[in-house]
């Protein structure tokens, strides 16, 4: 059965009975060390680690003898200890291609129109020192953010920039828009139909707009570039650095392809790699898998691990292009109506890789934002008469838009949902566009899945919203958008179920409560340090709330400087 991880507003004092202790120890004491251990808030007064994992969690003074007087001392000196973050949803290898191209997140000045746009891409391609003829990833395009609410058009990026070949990405990463030179460089021409799950929209005179969503995405993917070893190590090293700057000793992979999957297991990348690593071997990967039975899952071969096949269901609902029992208010992203989306993938092809992937015993992972693709998933899983005494532990990655009765269902399958708070803040207004109130206060429900016995995580989708885990655990408590309407107030959580979203429920996902997520002997002692309690921090200062050092089976990786 899946179990329930419920928060309480009492803290209590626990000790752990400790292992035999053999070589080098060091002391954690001198703060609030909460140990996320149980439904209700508990502490300690002291750590002890030894050889990369927990010796004894409990009083200062036994964990002072047990460590002996040789110990390397941690004084926290009144800052708070906690299990490292685990993320449970994100893009490790999609947050390298990020570095290596322009961030309209990072822009000097605001991007809130056509025009605002062109000037960050300039600015951007003279930092770079891009030349003509070079390719160029724009990120976090959001068509939201303009008054119009039109996007970005080929013919306007044809006038203002030529002489490169240049996509602009969607926000979602679930679409981009492109100009004619990288149409061309990917064989993309007026005539290119549309695959089936894509979509591609075209003007009155049948000519492309340069905007490609979901399958057809693909038809660019595959022209695009590839990065050198060198390159794809600079990348690497960055971006898990950012993960730790975050408090995170554990990073997923949200939808890995070959590529990046040959890289991660490269000599070099499993040399550098300081962090667990969880990547999900993408669904089109998975003849590949097949053909390659030493390709283990469910293990790590260093600080990697492959955990399950994941699959994509549906769109995003921001970009209106998750698929719905009812339709998008605004349209299609061309503005065509009636429209409520369409799946990525036929349910039969799905259930044909579930399966299969099922038969060899792998975890499932699948993308579903609207609730006719949860429908799908639930209809698949089961098909395979999954059920949640078999502890298969099926993740919806997002279920962002459930109904009420779809939460039985995952109890009875045994479903855990991977949820996505940060769209109560980020995306909630534009929701509120295309959906009913009660629609948009139902995103991410996090209490009626706790009270439905369900483990529920949280996630970041890095990088399609900040990594940051403090407004993770602040959205999750407020629900509130950024122009303050609060989407179900009866689904905010406590700041211990929303720390439990990013702790234990997470690693409860990929198999891994008895390994991390808890401070408790005999598991790994992955911490991080912050300025402040979360427990006893204010809601609105939450976000303000800084990591002063993240530590990996007891080595730090990242100390504020």
């Amino acid at each position: 059965m899946i179990r329930r991880m419920l928060g309480g507003a009492a803290l209590l004092t626990m000790a752990v009975a400790a292992p035999a202790l053999a070589g080098e120890a060091a002391l954690w004491h001198g703060g609030t060390i909460i140990t996320m251990d149980g439904d209700q808030p508990q502490t300690v007064a002291a750590v002890v680690e030894r050889d990369g994992r927990i010796a004894f969690a409990g009083t200062e003074a036994e964990a002072r003898k047990l460590a002996g007087p040789a110990a390397v001392d941690h004084d926290l000196k009144g800052a708070t200890m906690l299990p490292g973050f685990v993320d449970a949803h994100s893009h490790f290898a999609m947050a390298m291609q990020v570095a290596g191209g322009i961030d309209l997140g990072s822009a000097r000045v605001p991007v809130t129109d056509h025009a605002s746009l062109i000037a960050a891409v300039r600015e951007g391609i003279a930092a770079r020192k891009f030349q003509p003829g070079a390719w160029i990833t724009v990120w976090n395009y959001n068509d939201a953010n303009f008054a119009d609410r039109r996007h970005i058009t080929r013919a306007e990026l044809d006038a203002a920039f030529p002489d490169v070949k240049l996509i602009v990405m969607h926000v979602s990463g679930h679409g981009l828009v492109a100009n004619s030179a990288a149409l061309a460089a990917a064989g993309i021409t007026d005539a290119t139909p549309t695959p089936e799950g894509g979509v591609m929209t075209r003007d009155a005179a049948g000519r492309l707009t340069g905007l490609i969503f979901e399958r057809a995405m693909l038809l660019m993917r595959q022209a695009l570039p590839q990065p050198s070893a060198a390159q794809q190590l600079v990348a690497f090293d960055a971006v898990q650095r950012y993960y730790t700057h975050f408090g995170y000793t554990h990073a997923q992979d949200g939808a890995t392809q070959l590529p990046d999957l040959l890289f991660f297991r490269s000599p070099a990348a499993r040399e550098h790699l300081r962090i667990d690593l969880v990547a999900l071997p993408y669904a089109t990967m998975f003849d590949w898998v097949v053909a390659h039975p030493e390709v283990r899952f469910g293990v790590y071969d260093g600080h990697l691990k492959l955990a399950g096949i994941k699959a994509t269901l549906d769109g995003s609902p921001q970009a209106r292009t998750a698929w719905f029992t009812r339709d998008y208010a605004l349209g299609a992203p061309d503005g065509t109506k009636p429209w409520h989306g369409q799946p990525v993938m036929s349910e039969a092809e799905y259930g044909a890789i579930a399966k299969a992937a099922t038969a060899r015993g792998l975890q499932l992972f699948v993308h579903a934002n609207g609730d006719a693709a949860i429908d799908a998933a639930i209809r698949t899983f089961d098909s395979l008469g999954i059920k949640a005494g078999d502890n298969r532990r099926p993740v919806v990655i997002h279920s962002q838009f459930m109904r009420p009765d779809q939460i039985a269902a995952y109890a009875r399958i045994g479903v855990s949902p991977a949820y996505f708070t940060n769209h109560t803040y980020y995306f909630a207004d534009t929701h509120r566009l295309n959906f009913p109130k009660e629609v948009v206060d139902f995103i991410s429900p996090m209490q009626a899945s706790r009270a439905a016995g369900l483990v529920v995580s949280n996630h970041s989708d890095f990088p399609v919203t900040g990594l940051d885990p403090f407004v993770q655990l602040w959205s999750s408590m407020a629900r509130t958008s950024q122009t303050g309407v609060v989407s179900g107030a009866d689904q905010r959580l406590t700041a211990y179920q929303g720390l439990q979203a990013l702790t234990t429920g997470p690693a409860f996902q990929v198999f891994e409560e008895d390994r991390k997520g808890r401070l408790k002997a005999g598991l790994l002692a992955d911490f991080v340090v912050l300025d402040k309690n979360p427990l006893a921090t204010p809601l609105d200062q939450i976000r303000s709330i800084k990591v002063l050092e993240t530590v990996k089976e007891g080595q730090t990786v990242f100390k504020k400087g």
